[in-house]
């Protein structure tokens, strides 16, 4: 079979932003009997795709790429022979060969959440996030990204891109406050920009029952200040794809039209409340990256500490600490009342106290090691719930869901690229107006 095609579109699913590779082509085409003419750096996938199914020949890839895809979705050999409906065996002689049925290596790919083109590589790749990574704590650095933390990365992205070229589009000016901000400047400074910004009245948590609440308004003020603020706690709409709070809680992208926000829904409320105000400093700074937040107090970046700073004087003002902290001494639990009070957790409340000197640094740091495993927690424990409209509202975000709508509503924008963007298909997403509650 020949491929004479000129312009031959990549059909390997590599991520969006992964340029293609020829070499990898170039195995798969010796192993069809393909003959590249004039194909540049790609082929003509639906001619290779016809002949992978009628063909499906074994082909030999590099051992340590078949190891590298399933180590890096965290699978034993058993986990990926039970989802590839083989026995254990085989999956060790595919990593000890490297040779392989290219269905199979299709689907071992598929499974392993891993772009097909990458197993055509000579040695694995070394997958780097496309954000500054400001998680290294205590001079631990972390440990390559997930394929979950990437897909989510990459989704987000695309969101913002497309939103900044919607807004531009529209008209719509740049947000002043994107990048406003100084890092020299105090932490009280930044936070009152940023409670002026979003109109957030003086004491406004302690009018909120619970901490659900909260951070709903928390959201709801943050997007009518121009932040998209997306949050979720598995890959798109994959249930079985959870996000690991222990890996990321959240991550900001700066944009002067469209900054946007991505919360970890899998973690506590009580703590994404913080790593929302956390990422709001971000914006407001213009320092976007990915954040692990957890004890407050290990970061060894400048910036992480100045945006955990800002975050606490915008949740706990200084200003009112001292007298609610005396009224506080008179309970039983002096950083449970002060947490309600403000619907933070009682760490980011020990934070507050130590940083305002009346507890110690070895205080507050034995109060982390003891309470840290539920003082994100808050009181009561309230977790999402399993409506699916109640959690595209999280994952889609209500001023993202109404600008899609529109553009696809005055022909802007196909319903390909909609479905892609919001990743809901069909009659879903023709009801998302209805269920979401918005006016297009």
């Amino acid at each position: 079979m020949d491929c004479h095609t000129d312009n031959c579109s990549v059909g390997f699913g590599l991520y969006e932003r992964t340029p293609p590779f020829a070499e990898q082509w170039d195995v798969l085409l010796r192993s069809l009997r393909v003959e590249r003419r004039g194909c540049g750096r790609g082929i003509c996938s639906l001619l290779i795709i016809a002949t992978m199914v009628a063909k499906n020949p074994e082909i030999t890839l590099k051992p340590s790429l078949l190891a590298w895809a399933r180590e890096r979705s965290a699978l034993t050999v058993e986990d990926l022979a039970k989802k590839l409906s083989v026995k254990p065996s085989a999956v060790n002689e595919w990593e000890r060969t490297g040779q392989i049925r290219i269905r199979k290596a299709a689907t071992l790919a598929r499974k392993t959440h891993t772009p097909l083109g990458y197993l055509y590589l000579q040695e694995p790749p070394k997958e780097l996030l496309p954000i500054t990574d400001f998680r290294t704590r205590s001079g631990v650095s972390p440990e390559g990204p997930s394929p979950e933390l990437l897909e989510t990365v990459y989704q987000m992205q695309r969101r913002q891109m497309w939103m900044a070229e919607e807004l531009a589009f529209n008209g719509t000016s740049p947000l002043e406050f994107v990048g406003g901000q100084s890092l020299d400047s105090s932490p009280q400074h930044v936070a009152a920009a940023m409670a002026e910004t979003l109109g957030l009245a003086e004491g406004w948590a302690a009018t909120k029952g619970t901490w659900t609440d909260a951070l709903s308004t928390l959201k709801q003020y943050a997007e009518g200040a121009g932040v998209l603020v997306i949050s979720n706690g598995v890959v798109g709409n994959d249930t079985h794809r959870v996000l690991d709070v222990d890996e990321f809680q959240g991550f900001s992208l700066v944009d002067e039209f469209a900054p946007l926000i991505f919360l970890n829904n899998a973690d506590f409320k009580t703590a994404q409340i913080f790593t929302l105000a956390h990422e709001l400093a971000h914006i407001f700074t213009g320092q976007q990256g990915l954040s692990r937040i957890k004890k407050l107090d290990a970061s060894d970046n400048r910036i992480e500490k100045i945006c955990d700073e800002v975050a606490a004087e915008f949740l706990v003002p200084r200003e009112r600490f001292q007298e609610n902290w005396k009224a506080a001494q008179n309970t039983d639990d002096p950083y449970n009342f002060m947490a309600k009070q403000y619907k933070v957790s009682t760490i980011v409340i020990a934070r507050r106290a130590r940083d305002e000197n009346v507890i110690s640094q070895t205080q507050f740091s034995d109060y982390v090691d003891e309470y840290a495993p539920r003082g994100w927690r808050g009181k009561p424990i309230e977790k999402s719930g399993g409506d699916f409209w109640n959690n595209q509202r999280g994952r889609v975000g209500r001023s993202f869901a109404s600008a899609v709508l529109r553009a696809v509503g005055d022909g802007r924008l196909s319903y390909t690229e909609a479905y892609r963007l919001t990743g809901l298909k069909g009659g879903t997403f023709e009801r998302m107006a209805v269920n979401l509650g918005l006016a297009v």
